[in-house]
């Protein structure tokens, strides 16, 4: 089952365990290289230039699964709900005399 690449706003999760974050990719690229021979023949990739990239498959690191893997919306760190870092939390307004 191909499963696209997440993007900035998705990542790849496992229904089946719940990973979030060790999956194998197996994935098919073209490139184009820029490759330069020193004098003694030794070559060098000095350019890579992407052409073309396709995801042939995404397993589970954890639990194997292969047809398991989906895309989910990435939930952002900072629009959760209050983590109660509050001045009333720290003793500011709770204090009783």
């Amino acid at each position: 089952m191909a499963v696209p690449m997440p993007t900035p706003a998705t990542r790849w999760r496992c229904s089946q365990c719940g990973n979030l974050t060790r999956f194998d990719v197996v994935r098919s690229t073209r490139v184009r290289e820029f490759v330069h021979l020193d004098l003694a023949g030794e070559p060098r990739v000095e350019e890579t230039e992407l052409l073309a990239q396709a995801v042939e498959q995404v397993s589970c690191r954890w639990c194997a699964g292969t047809d398991t893997v989906e895309i989910v919306e990435r939930v952002d760190a900072g629009t959760g709900p209050d983590t109660g870092s509050t001045a009333a939390g720290r003793g500011g307004s709770s204090d009783t005399a």
